[in-house]
């Protein structure tokens, strides 16, 4: 029998007994990449569930860009249709290496017409193609996961352009005649952009004149996009560069314009738009009423399968937000001007999705003369705690004198950490390595991590030490390869997440690599020749995998259902599917293999 989740539509239409026949009906399949798993024409045999992975649906008489009419990922079922209508009348194909419950169609018949429910779901489906799964559970409107498979090129609108000649009084008509609230600008480097309110601002406050050329006014640093990206990333993008519009770039010449309202328009639940409402919070108070929705977020994100580098993308984005425009209401502008407000841990690495303690610290200009900082920053630590986040225990935060200073105390610091080598310098060096700017002037952060990079990417005998602390923890695999199975579950944090996250860091270090999180750390190692395309995939998947099991230990901690609600970090083995439990041994097989080369790069044998 196959031990899989049979709880949300369309096997909750199924009693018990219908569930178990399911579980003993069906099968486990891999699908390789590029892989078809059904094509058109072909009898309906299987109706697929798929566990892992990803499955485009390709209609073949379509030319290539509107081939793909479907697109369906971990939860989502396919091939019902096909059962139904006797063949399949498209092509499926694996976008990636991919895991599918096989249930035969035979079966699956007997149960349609067993349970007139079951049947019912995919009867009225078939009349609107739905794609099953992922089109439930939101109140009217796109769902999360819906919003997630959609790609730009269904989003974006036709760009309106002008050459840089053309004048202020050609680019209000267009825009009106338009429809449109901004418009693209060829220039000699590229496109630019310049929107109704440039427009307004040039004739109104700058006093130009209608005849203004638009190549003197408009903006040439623009957030580009892909047609074939996620519209997910888009969101994620506007959310970090604090904009309202995205160029879609095809083959280097623009094809299209994303605007925040188009985005937004997927969504008909405002308990999705937790970015808007941060956006639009004018004051402390609605501020913190933004930040509280973003555990309901997390749980909407977590439901619908959510690809969790994405999610962690989002939420990253969103906590960077919320702190940026916190930092703006309580510091003055002449001194966000010349400071550099960082996170750092978890949340500099953007790999933290539920709020965690504050891992916080200032630069400063070294000219900078702020009188009365030391207070500022301590009730700025306050102001973080009613938003949500909790006081570091360790004390790592602007309110802390240790953590503020100017780049040159920060240089020096680091030098001494650097000389001591002991533990707690080297915690230090490790959190300072994952600083990311969310606030005031980046370019000071930037000095201090290249004059750390300068001073300890050639050590060898640095590295070496900062390296160990990624085999202080046993990999919890028995001597024969099989996961340990302890009562009191084992700490996927100690044993999986952080041999990974440190390994990488360290390897970032000797490679002088900007990047603070360790997904993009990998795809730099990768470039840079340091690791293998594959073997960095399945580092990533790994840390993936150990994040999401993490995840759901913390989501049902804060529900207050987990059984482990005291150590949020311990997976109980026993509790998990057999399917989990193969997929942890692999990663956790993984993290063994990496650390055997760690050990062998950094010189870790005997140590």
């Amino acid at each position: 029998m196959v031990d899989v989740d049979l709880s949300q539509p369309p096997f909750s239409f199924l009693d018990e007994a219908g569930r178990d026949r399911v579980r003993h009906g069906i099968d486990l399949a891999y699908f390789d990449r590029d892989e078809i798993i059904l094509e058109a024409g072909q009898d309906g045999e299987y109706v697929y569930l798929i566990h892992k992975g990803e499955v485009a649906e390709l209609d073949a008489t379509q030319p290539g860009s509107r081939e793909r009419i479907g697109h369906y990922t971990g939860g989502d079922l396919f091939g019902a249709i096909s059962v139904l209508n006797g063949k399949s009348r498209y092509r499926f194909r694996a976008e990636e290496e991919t895991l599918c419950y096989l249930m035969p169609g035979a079966l699956f018949l007997r149960l349609c017409d067993d349970y007139p429910a079951f049947a019912e779901f995919f009867r009225q489906r078939l009349a609107h193609k739905a794609r099953l799964l992922t089109e439930q559970r939101a109140a009217g409107g796109v769902t999360m996961a819906g919003f997630m498979l959609a790609r730009v090129e269904e989003c974006m609108r036709p760009p309106l352009c002008l050459p840089g000649s053309a004048t202020v009084a050609e680019a209000v008509r267009t825009l009106h005649d338009g429809h449109a609230d901004s418009l693209l600008v060829r220039g000699e480097a590229g496109p630019g952009m310049i929107t109704k309110t440039d427009l307004l601002d040039a004739l109104v406050l700058a006093g130009k004149p209608q005849d203004a050329v638009l190549s003197d006014l408009a903006h040439f640093s623009l957030i580009t996009a892909r047609p074939d990206q996620y519209l997910f990333e888009v969101l994620v993008l506007m959310t970090r560069h604090r904009v309202e519009r995205v160029v879609v770039m095809d083959d280097g010449a623009p094809s299209g314009v994303v605007e925040l309202t188009d985005v937004l328009s997927y969504f008909s639940s405002r308990s999705y738009v937790v970015s808007l409402q941060v956006e639009q919070a004018e004051d402390l108070e609605a501020l913190a009423a933004a930040s509280r929705r973003t555990p309901e977020l997390v749980r909407a994100l977590m439901a619908q399968g959510v690809k969790l580098r994405f999610a962690m993308g989002l939420l990253a984005a969103l906590n960077g937000r919320i702190i940026h425009k916190a930092w703006s209401f309580r510091i003055d502008e002449r001194y966000r001007r010349d400071s550099c407000l960082m996170v750092m841990g978890s949340e500099g690495r953007g790999e933290q999705i539920l709020k965690t303690d504050q891992d916080n610290g200032l630069i400063l200009d070294d000219a900078l003369d702020w009188p009365d900082c030391a207070e500022q920053m301590q009730a700025f630590t306050e102001t973080l705690v009613a938003l949500g986040y909790p006081r570091c225990p360790g004390d790592i935060m602007v309110s802390n004198p240790d953590w503020v200073g100017t780049v040159s105390q920060w240089k020096a610091r680091i030098a001494r950490w650097l000389e001591r080598r002991d533990g707690d310098s080297l915690m230090k060096l490790a959190i300072m390595l994952d600083a990311h700017a969310v606030a005031g002037a980046p370019a000071l952060l930037e000095r201090v991590r290249e004059a750390l990079f300068e001073a300890a990417s050639g050590d060898e005998l640095l590295l070496s030490y900062f390296a160990r602390p990624a085999l202080h923890f046993s990999t919890p695999l028995t001597l024969f390869g099989s996961l340990k199975k302890p009562q009191h579950g084992i700490d996927i944090k100690k044993g999986g997440i952080f041999p990974i996250v440190h390994g990488v860091r360290v390897m970032a270090l000797e490679r002088r690599i900007a990047a603070t999180g360790t997904l993009d750390r990998l795809d730099a190692l990768v470039e840079d020749g340091r690791l293998e395309a594959r073997f960095a995939e399945d580092l990533g998947e790994a840390l993936s995998l150990f994040t999401e099991l993490r995840l759901k230990q913390q989501v049902a901690r804060l529900d207050g259902t987990g059984q482990q609600a005291d150590d949020p970090d311990r997976v109980v083995v026993q509790e998990l599917s057999s399917l989990e439990r193969d997929l942890l041994r692999e990663a956790l097989h993984i993290v063994k293999d990496f650390k055997q080369r760690l050990s062998h790069r950094y010189h870790l044998e005997y140590s």
